[in-house]
């Protein structure tokens, strides 16, 4: 299928530090024309407040509800015109918008590579951001206002999502984060290398293409790589996976032929200060996709 790019820069589950110009970076290092792409849409996003919204604890809970089903109108128009959306964020809370748009279409799966596995509850969450906890919000866990879009949650059941990569178990202990479900594959930094990176992708590409599910989404966020290569990121932990490791995941998903798009979140070219980790980004994603 042919690419469409959409812009979708919110800030709204992190903060204003720089991840709203993620969109403008990549394409200024040629990522659109490498993959023969077409740029569909930008969205704009509403304003940032600083406070906890007082009935769910996030910051910016309402906006987020409000914006979601924007971005889910988005990526149903790209899919519905036969083409891949791969969304540029942003901040990770852009799932909800794609996860929402696959909902209304049918049951999909999620394969979500990250460092960290997004899964805290409001209340234990040091900052409050939707970053924190968007994986648990799109299978459903924590309040309504942002797990049941437009009544339709959960966007994605927890036996449909696969977590790849993460590697904050210590942080979630400390801070007490809810536990995974056991339903949701997880694959941590250590499975994988313990597994191999092909292995490991094989099993989580597996488990979002049963047959019973109508294909699955893609979510990135730039931190799952080793701190080394990325560290434009807001929130940094040593190791990762290398460049040519989330190549390998990504050309895999593709391969697969359930792959139904791709979003991109996290990395901020404000913390790049010499432009490489920008430029392996695109590297990494031109050479999984391809031209189209």
């Amino acid at each position: 299928m042919p690419y469409a790019i959409i812009e979708a820069p919110s800030i709204l589950g992190l903060r204003p530090s720089g991840v709203e110009k993620l969109p403008e970076r990549l394409l200024s290092h040629g990522l659109a024309e490498r993959i023969h792409a077409r740029k569909a849409s930008r969205l704009d996003t509403p304003p940032y407040r600083t406070e906890r919204d007082p009935e769910t604890s996030v910051l910016n809970a309402r906006a987020i509800a409000e914006w979601s089903p924007r971005l889910a109108d988005a990526v149903g128009k790209v899919m519905d015109a036969g083409e891949f959306p791969l969304v540029l964020g942003g901040d990770c809370s852009i799932v909800l918008g794609s996860t929402l748009a696959l909902k209304r279409r049918g049951r999909y799966g999620l394969l979500f590579i990250d460092g960290h596995a997004d899964f805290y509850q409001p209340e234990a969450s040091p900052t409050g951001e939707a970053a924190d906890m968007d994986l648990a919000l799109a299978t459903g866990h924590g309040p309504a206002l942002l797990t049941d879009l437009e009544g339709r949650g959960p966007l994605v059941r927890n036996e449909d999502a696969v977590v790849f990569g993460f590697r904050d178990a210590e942080d979630q202990r400390q801070y007490g984060c809810q536990p995974l479900p056991s339903a949701l594959r997880a694959v941590d930094l250590e499975a994988v290398r313990r597994l191999g990176i092909e292995s490991a992708a094989r099993m989580a590409i597996e488990h979002v293409a049963r047959p019973e599910l109508d294909g699955f989404f893609v979510h990135v966020d730039a931190d799952c790589l080793d701190d080394a290569i990325m560290p434009a990121v807001d929130y940094r932990m040593p190791g990762g996976l290398q460049w040519n490791e989330l190549e390998t995941v990504l050309s895999m998903a593709l391969a697969s032929g359930w792959c139904v798009g791709l979003e991109v979140a996290i990395y901020n070219p404000a913390l790049d200060e010499d432009g490489s980790s920008g430029r392996g980004l695109t590297e990494v994603l031109a050479g999984a996709l391809g031209p189209s």
